[in-house]
């Protein structure tokens, strides 16, 4: 038996669009059955409309509660055509078939997500009855095509008027589409009564839901397949913009320009600029003025900068736009862009221009992060700030004078991004030598002075921030030889005295936040 669409079922929370698909199915002789808002919406448009009261033989009750839950409903989405028991029993039991099943939810997850939301509010947004439906004629593809997104009216009612079908490999692509949808609605009922019921980032089970976001030709290397994916009911990066004229994102891309973003975010009441490199920062200041804090920041280490990633905490300006000039620059990432500043970056094709307005105001106080083990996941939450300035310890005889003070927390944003074990020399708001990544304390020490040294940084008066405490005073010791005059770390170590006493013989000043920020 071929499938015709003859009578549809619709139901639907979102009415956009709804009566002129109606329309263009009753045109094609559809009848269709509908629900008490949609109903009335559809006749209101002047569309001819069977009441699903008059189908089953019941009123709609409880507020609505019950509409579709009965068998002439469910048994017309479910029964098997070409089942000659399933057609006898429609028959004898006064069940019609219905081919079509328009629905979308009650908007659980927008009730839900609303600050202050009372716990009954969200409870009474569950819909019950939409999601059985679509459930049935999903599993009954080969018999029913169902519509859960607007975006498909268009082509399905193009497709009735044109051959009075819809095909089967395009039932398979709905139903598809309706088992997600379910599945996301299901699964963000869940994470709602997990947070409302147990005031924990993480719930004893854990549903998240994942979608294509953006086309990744590759992943790190050209020999790996790739995909980027979007948490469902979340903002991500991958909804900011790409400016028309840039290149398209890499994976690489990707991972660098998220890391960018939450360390620009640590500035985010400052005019400052970041540069990272392979996930690491290896350029950043402070400024008076946008176009300033680049020039300071790209100062820190052109070398690493070139082909790098560059982040801004204020719209992109004009000024800053000329700074920038023709230097190669993967990704540029800014709360906005000046319309003229625009058109100067865009004079350089491969640089992708991206613009995190939509995710620049967003708290990110209970975000979780996560990461991929062998049969599993780890979760934590998102490393917060940096220290309490009022809550740190001087245990040096020497005191930090005040602008040490701040470089000390400058550096220390900084450090929080680093891979560990890591190193951030700043001086003056302006990042200056950078230690990444190493097995030892005193390697990235090294590192981090050899950096600035060789970019023509004048070491004397500067202050270092550690991720976490100093094992040993060999890491101090080359600081302090460098010039170092100030450095700040969790404390913590075994060793702690030790580490002290070689500050003190030193004559460097030494501040204790009790906050480490490893970064593996």
């Amino acid at each position: 038996m071929s499938f015709r669409v003859t009578r549809a079922l619709v139901s639907v929370w979102d009415k956009n669009g709804l009566a002129a698909f109606a329309k263009k199915l009753s045109a094609c002789g559809v009848e269709i059955i509908s629900t008490g808002g949609t109903a009335k919406a559809l006749r209101e448009a002047g569309v001819s409309v069977r009441e699903v009261s008059d189908v089953t033989g019941f009123p709609e009750m409880f507020e609505g509660r019950v509409k579709t839950l009965h068998p002439k409903i469910h048994g017309g989405i479910l029964y098997r055509r070409e089942n000659a028991g399933d057609v006898a029993q429609a028959k004898k039991n006064g069940v019609e078939g219905i081919d079509l099943v328009v629905v979308n939810l009650y908007p659980f997850e927008q009730v839900a997500g609303r600050e202050g939301v009372k716990f009954e509010d969200a409870i009474e947004n569950i819909d019950v009855g939409g999601p059985a439906m679509v459930r049935a004629a999903a599993k009954n593809h080969e018999n029913v095509a169902v519509v859960v997104d607007p975006k498909d009216y268009n082509w399905v009612a193009s497709a009735v008027e044109k051959e009075g079908t819809i095909t089967l490999q395009k039932r398979k692509e709905l139903a598809l589409k309706a088992f997600s949808r379910t599945s996301s609605y299901d699964a963000a009922i869940c994470r709602y009564l997990s947070g409302a019921l147990k005031d924990d980032l993480f719930p004893d089970f854990l549903e998240m839901r994942f979608e294509k976001a953006y086309p990744l030709r590759y992943g790190e290397n050209p020999s790996q397949q790739a995909a980027a994916y979007r948490i469902l009911g979340r903002s991500s990066i991958f909804e900011s913009r790409v400016y028309e004229g840039s290149k398209i994102m890499s994976y690489n891309n990707f991972l660098d320009a998220s890391s960018a973003f939450s360390l620009i975010r640590e500035f985010k009441d400052e005019v400052a600029t970041v540069i990272l490199k392979h996930n690491n920062p290896c350029g950043g200041a402070q400024g008076k003025t946008l176009e300033e804090s680049y020039i300071r920041a790209h100062a820190s280490d052109p070398e690493s900068s070139y082909g790098g990633i560059v982040a801004f905490s204020r719209k992109l300006d004009v000024a800053t736009a000329k700074a920038i000039g023709t230097k190669y620059i993967e990704v540029i990432l800014a709360p906005g862009f000046e319309p003229e500043a625009l058109e100067i970056l865009k004079q350089r094709e491969s640089r992708r221009i991206l613009d995190v307005s939509n995710l620049w105001d967003q708290s990110q106080e209970r975000a979780v992060e996560f990461r991929y083990i062998v049969g599993g996941m780890l979760f934590q939450g998102r490393d917060p700030g940096v220290y309490d300035k009022n809550a740190i310890k001087i245990v040096t005889k020497k005191q930090p004078t005040a602008e040490q003070l701040e470089d000390c927390y400058f550096a220390t944003k900084f450090a929080k991004h680093i891979k560990s074990n890591a190193i951030a020399i700043a001086k003056g708001r302006q990042l200056v030598g950078v230690g990444a990544g190493q097995m030892s304390r005193v390697d990235a020490c090294n590192i981090a002075v050899q950096k600035a040294l060789r970019h023509g940084f004048d070491l004397k008066g500067t202050s270092a921030a550690s991720d976490a405490f100093f094992p040993f005073s060999d890491g101090i010791e080359a600081l302090a030889a460098a010039g170092v005059e100030c450095v700040v770390h969790p404390g913590g170590s075994v060793k702690d005295a030790e580490v002290i006493a070689a500050a003190d013989r030193l004559g460097i000043a030494m501040v204790y936040t009790g906050r480490r920020h490893f970064k593996h």
